[in-house]
């Protein structure tokens, strides 16, 4: 009897709710190109739409019970993910409560998703009045006849779609394609593509231009403001055009059509690349990180997987200690892997290892473009690259041989995905080290109190360096209350010591790096009068001050507007309150006239000005003053920079997050260790109002076994990471009752689960529904259910059917539901 193959197919136009491996017929000339691993276009729904799916396995049938539908084309000449790929997949889908094609899509570079067009054409030997004829009566027929004999005899969806504005062409293509007029046709192309930034340009001499837009100076005045700007710049980046002026892409594309400005592509190059460096021979260890090498290597090549943290204080040359893990590995024919928080602001790191590691060494981040990202992903895919150096999403590689995994500064909250889907880049590769037998090192000077934890239990192994890799001694750091800067009338945001430090490094030539974890002016502007304070529209949060373009601007949604005179409720005088980098800048330079002073944080940075670039001036041209936020805080090392100073330290210390205390020290802690990393002694100033609280004062002294003691503590009380773990049922929608609504019914439902526990001891616990720390953004309402327990399969199990179940209630029409474990925010 003839046998029919069938492929088991993840979609990728199947949500949550609908998500399972579904069965689609191969044709016999597509047998042998269709097998596990690649990606295929198939019909899906009653109106058999065009999608993507991904083959996970192939069944052979003698008969089919019911006919099923067939498989349209092939998109990949060979695998894009082997078994141990499809198989992490599945991991990442029952762990993080996605789609399989969600974590195919997560796993794989951007450059190999293709952009599926159909398209309808005449079919061959049809002419014109015979398609009008089989049209008949219906108008949307004929209209869609015009447009395709139009085009040419072919016409995209799309074009069709737009023709027909609101009517729905389906049963009119329906009509002509089953009568044999029209053609369907899919055609798929890859989505890899050049990275380019819109630049606008002046197209006539400046006073030609000025003298066209100021007649309508009053009525039109973002046009006025736009040529104004572009007649001292000559060109510039729309991006920043729309920044510093306040108008909107339309404005430009008006202005381009009346002919005053030309809008074009520019081709931007963000790869980070190492330059012309020497080949190093390999690390000279000291006697501490020798023996923390043989501690790890000796794990390493162990059979059975292993977890280490590799606990170094800042400057104890981890580093080295990696180069020389790696070559290690390679000496033993296997492969290994680098993560780090934030590639871009380590520069450093990858002309390190590409001393090392030459051709060896493949960068896998987001700042490449498309095809970068793919190139390099093909060189590790084929086994001529065997090291990989990169950030969270590098952890899926297609390495062979892995032996090794890496992940410094490992209590990043960076490695902890915010998109679907919501994984943790540690969770994977421990993963992957246990399926390979690989070890996995956690590098850190703060480890997380989770690892720290689990190293103390002895779940991991601990290897400590205790010492600065030069022996130089750790920064003198100053804490300053800034209480008393108020009470001796300082109003600035610089103490006195401060001052007085910045000035010496002045007089010395030394270089200074101050951290302040807020961007823009002014945190908000307030009436003195009557107290109004201006919101987003779109989002429940306060607007925050730019002086560079005097703008009020919102950080969630990137709603913008003019800052007003006045108070628009009542006229008053309006104050500003707090303070950001821009503020710090202004006062800089106001205190140290004539003394540069380089700012770095997200509104400097731009495909034109980048990390690499601004750190690369600071260091090269020995700039004196870098302010900047947290991107100042890690990675760098400047052997000039002997002073940091921590503008506000309470930032981040009082907010609504059990992490707070945990990521304050740790930031605090890296900061700090950027000063005296050379030859010179460092010091560190801390401005804060509560210099008296416990995490102030550890992080000051550099004790993080202090802190750790006091912090674990605490969450043994609140029963919070380590000791149980907090699955996080967020719900958004429009509609804020309909929120809610979705949110009461998923706690009936746990309520219920949770009443049947069979120990009283360790019975889960619910808190919510309660709303997100910021709990409308983009006109979307947010509010969270927690449910404190351990992370089982079986609590997995349940939530994703209460998922499931939720989003297919027709009650819960246009509200969101997902789940993740452990957030960070």
């Amino acid at each position: 009897m003839e046998h029919v193959s069938i492929a088991r197919v993840a979609l990728a136009a199947a949500t949550y709710a609908i998500d399972r491996p579904y069965d689609y017929q191969i044709p016999q000339e597509l047998e042998g190109r269709a097998a596990p691993g690649v990606r295929v276009i198939v019909p899906f729904g009653a109106g058999n739409r065009r999608t993507e799916g991904l083959i996970l396995a192939l069944t052979d049938e003698t008969r089919l019970e019911k006919k099923i539908k067939a498989v349209l084309t092939v998109l990949d000449d060979a695998p894009v993910l082997g078994v141990d790929g499809i198989k992490l997949a599945l991991w990442v889908r029952d762990r993080f409560f996605c789609t399989v094609y969600d974590a195919a899509r997560a796993m794989l570079p951007a450059g190999l998703w293709f952009s599926i067009q159909d398209s309808y054409r005449v079919a061959e030997s049809v002419d014109r009045e015979r398609s009008y004829d089989a049209a008949g009566r219906s108008d949307h027929a004929r209209r869609i006849l015009d447009l395709i004999w139009a085009a040419g005899g072919s016409a995209e969806l799309g074009q069709i779609r737009a023709a027909l504005g609101t009517k729905d062409p389906n049963p009119a293509l329906r009509q002509l394609t089953e009568q044999g007029i029209l053609v369907l046709e899919t055609s798929a192309s890859r989505g890899v593509g050049d990275k380019t930034e819109q630049v606008a340009a002046l197209a006539l001499p400046a006073e030609e231009a000025l003298a066209l837009v100021t007649p309508k100076r009053k009525t039109a005045p973002l046009r006025y403001a736009v040529v104004e700007l572009l007649c001292g710049l000559g060109s510039a980046a729309s991006k920043e055009i729309c920044y510093f002026t306040g108008a909107s892409p339309a404005t430009l594309r008006a202005l381009a059509k009346s002919g005053i400005l030309t809008l074009e592509k520019r081709e931007v190059f963000r790869r980070v690349s190492a330059g012309e460096v020497e080949p190093a021979a390999p690390p000279v260890l000291n006697q501490e990180q020798q023996t923390a090498f043989l501690h790890l290597d000796a794990l390493a090549r162990a059979e059975k997987p292993a977890v280490a943290l590799l606990y170094g204080v800042t400057g104890s040359g981890k580093t080295q200690v990696y180069i020389s893990l790696i070559r290690a590995a390679l000496d033993r024919g296997e492969s290994a892997m680098v993560l780090v928080p934030e590639i871009a602001l380590t520069p450093q790191l990858l002309r390190i290892f590409s001393a090392h590691f030459g051709e060896n060494i493949a960068v896998l981040h987001s700042s490449l473009r498309a095809g970068e990202r793919y190139d390099e992903w093909k060189r590790v895919r084929s086994g001529r690259a065997r090291v990989v150096l990169g950030t969270r999403s590098a952890v899926f590689a297609p390495l062979k041989d892995l032996g090794l995994i890496i992940l410094d500064e490992e209590q990043e909250a960076s490695y902890k995905s915010e998109n679907t889907p919501r994984y943790h880049a540690r969770d994977v590769a421990k993963y992957r080290c246990a399926r390979n037998g690989g070890l996995l090192v956690l590098g850190s000077a703060t480890p997380s109190i989770e690892t720290m934890y689990l190293a103390k239990s002895g779940v991991y192994h601990m290897v400590t360096l205790s010492r600065r890799y030069n022996e130089h001694a750790l920064p003198h750091v100053f804490v300053t209350d800034m209480k008393e800067a108020l009470r001796s009338g300082n109003g600035t945001s610089i103490s006195a010591r401060l001052h007085r430090e910045l000035a010496s490094n002045l007089e010395r030539g030394e270089q200074s790096i101050l951290f302040l974890n807020r961007r823009g002016a002014s945190r908000m502007v307030s009436c003195g009068e009557c107290g109004a304070v201006p919101t987003c529209p779109r989002c429940s949060v306060h607007l925050t001050y730019h002086s560079a373009n005097g703008r009020l601007m919102c950080h969630h949604c990137g709603h913008s507007e003019r800052l007003p005179d006045h108070c628009p409720e009542c006229g008053g005088a309006l104050n500003f309150i707090g303070v950001g980098t821009q503020k710090v800048q202004e006062e800089l330079e106001s205190l140290f006239p004539g003394v540069e002073v380089l700012r770095m944080d997200t509104d400097t940075i731009s495909a034109s000005q980048s990390h690499e670039a601004l750190l690369s001036r600071f260091e090269k041209e020995k700039i004196p003053i870098l302010v900047g936020t947290q991107m100042v805080a890690k990675g760098l090392d400047f052997e000039n920079v002997t002073l940091v100073g921590v503008i506000a330290a309470d930032l981040a210390l009082y907010v609504d997050s059990f992490r707070a205390a945990e990521r304050t020290f740790s930031l605090l802690t890296q900061v700090v260790g950027r000063a005296g990393r050379g030859g010179k002694t460092g010091r560190a100033v801390i401005q804060t109002y509560t210099p008296d609280n416990d995490v102030i004062r550890y992080a000051a002294s550099q004790d993080y076994d202090s802190f750790f003691e006091q912090e674990i503590d605490l969450r043994r009380l609140m029963e919070y990471p380590p000791f149980r773990d907090l699955f996080v049922l967020t719900a958004s929608g429009l509609n804020e009752a309909s929120v809610l609504r979705a949110c009461q019914q998923l706690r009936r439902s746990l309520e219920q689960w949770i009443a049947a526990w069979p120990s009283p001891e360790n019975r889960p616990r619910l808190l919510g529904p309660a709303p997100a720390a910021v709990a409308k953004v983009n006109h979307r309402y947010r509010y969270r259910l927690t449910l404190m327990c351990q992370n089982t399969k079986e609590v997995r199990g349940l939530l994703a059917q209460m998922l499931r179940a939720a989003n297919s209630d027709k009650e819960n029409r246009g509200v969101s539901i997902f789940a993740d474990v452990n957030p960070y925010d």
